[in-house]
């Protein structure tokens, strides 16, 4: 197993050697150039504005309008309230069957 493991070794090794081989060694620095568009960032008047909503009409409102101008829906279920839910909650998990074993991890 070493055996083999040591030939893999060596085969890889020359063949990384092999690839460099091929390469020259140049200090100088590579110029990367892109391509140029015509279009690329040249100044264009801006488009008009266009309206992307179905009516034509446009309004604006300012400012803040108080809680009271906003009727409260009826909702169909009465609220209950946390505490409701916390006590009956704790009768439901009083009434299920508990572990015969406990496990302490020491």
């Amino acid at each position: 197993m070493k055996t083999t493991l040591f030939l893999l070794c060596l085969l890889f090794t020359t063949a990384a050697f092999a690839q460099r081989a091929g390469m020259t060694s140049n200090s100088q620095p590579q110029v990367y150039e892109f391509q140029d568009h015509p279009a690329f960032a040249s100044y264009a008047p801006m488009a008009r504005e266009r309206s992307i909503l179905a009516s034509t009409s446009f309004s604006f409102g300012q400012g803040e309008r108080p809680a009271s101008d906003f009727p409260q829906q009826a909702t169909a279920a009465e609220t209950v309230s946390l505490g409701a839910i916390a006590r009956e909650l704790r009768q439901q998990h009083a009434l299920v069957k508990k572990s015969r074993v406990v496990w302490v991890n020491q």
